[in-house]
């Protein structure tokens, strides 16, 4: 018996089926090619259904993937289920599946003008139908409780199936209907993020960000889920300081803790003075220690590098910076020797010009000299 997993429904849930050994060997080809996407039929809680199949799991990644605990939010349904192998998908009810989530789109306009007549303070998300049709799944969001049983009825009889309405979060809403990511990528919701981790605004500002809700919020209007991704190693080196933003009180002034640096461990700290510091997070035991007792940090009155920024502007104002190499003289390029024809040229030219002159002078002069005698 050999254990794989699946991927089905809108929703991506994760299916672990068991294949046995006799259609292993019948269809080793599929079951170790590499195609793009390898179809195959389940039987799942919800109905018949086409999913994808994944990789082989071994028993120490079974076990892991039952320990899950993530479930759809607001919901009851888990988002790991056992599911039963039916057989591969042949060419038709691959055809069949595309179908059918085109006839989805037209579905779920259709069904959103009923609820438009029955005035339901709802937002329908997105349909799906079952690979038999027997009954189709309605996803919607409401911050309210809606009865819906009059529409239920409604749709019922416009489909001809049965209707199951399921009423799902923000969160899984961007789940559902996918979409590209401030990041450029698509949304890790609908790619590859099979549960949803509870996110503060602690981490935030634990992680210096900018606490703008257009930059920090994903497509579903809630705090990116990315930001939890690194928050580990923040917790972990802000438990050896205290919390973002504290101010450490002192005589000469306030010394307040303005962010972290992962990559090196440092601690960047605002002085009384207004200059930003580094601290090493193992040395700032002794760093608060000194500044609490009345004296001055070593490391406060230490040159800073000067910045790219700092060393344009000194050369614009003439001086040069103590840490800078002095430039040495440009070398003035020797001029190339002229050739023959280039001075003879020259040479025509002065004459030719002293000759318009000197001609120019004589009409000037004649003309002076004949007006003279009309007079």
């Amino acid at each position: 018996m050999r254990v794989y997993l699946t991927v089905f429904g809108k929703p991506r849930y994760l299916g672990i089926a068991k294949i046995s050994n006799e259609i292993y060997e019948a269809n080793r080809n599929f079951f170790e090619g590499h195609a793009s996407t390898r179809w195959v039929v389940l039987k799942t809680p919800r109905g018949l259904e086409l999913g994808a199949l994944g990789g082989a799991l071994s028993p120490e990644q079974k076990e892991k993937y039952e320990s899950a605990t993530s479930k759809f939010e607001d919901s009851s349904e888990r988002m790991l289920q056992s599911v039963e192998f039916v057989r591969i998908a042949d060419e038709g009810r691959i055809a069949d599946y595309y179908q059918q989530k085109r006839d989805d789109v037209s579905s779920l306009l259709r069904a959103r003008d009923l609820a438009i007549q029955h005035k339901l303070n709802m937002k329908l998300v997105d349909v799906e139908y079952m690979l038999d049709r027997k009954k189709m799944y309605v996803y919607f969001t409401s911050e309210q409780r809606v009865d819906f049983r009059l529409y239920v009825r409604d749709l019922a009889h416009y489909f001809k199936t049965r209707i199951e309405m399921r009423q799902i979060g923000f969160r899984d809403e961007a789940r559902i209907v996918r979409g590209i990511a401030s990041c450029g990528r698509p949304c890790c919701c609908s790619y590859w993020l099979r549960g949803f981790s509870p996110i503060g605004i602690r981490m935030v500002k634990e992680q210096k960000l900018a606490l703008n809700p257009t930059k920090i919020s994903g497509l579903c209007g809630r705090l990116m889920c990315c930001m939890s991704y690194e928050q580990s190693l923040y917790s972990e080196l802000w438990a050896k300081l205290p919390g973002p933003g504290s101010k450490i009180k002192t005589e000469q002034g306030n010394y307040v803790l303005e962010s972290l640096d992962i990559g090196r461990e440092y601690v960047h700290v605002r002085f009384p003075s207004g200059r930003l510091v580094s601290i090493a997070i193992s040395e700032f035991p002794d760093f608060q220690e000194t500044v609490l007792s009345g004296k001055e940090w070593q490391d406060a009155n230490a040159p800073k590098a000067p910045t790219v920024l700092a060393r344009r502007v000194r050369v614009l104002r003439g001086a040069r910076s103590a840490d800078s190499p002095e430039r040495k003289p440009e070398k003035k390029l020797d001029k190339k020797p002229e050739h023959k024809s280039a001075k003879k040229f020259k040479r025509k030219n002065r004459h030719s010009s002293r000759s318009n002159y000197s001609s120019h002078s004589k009409r000037a002069d004649s003309k002076k000299a004949g007006g003279k005698r009309e007079a």
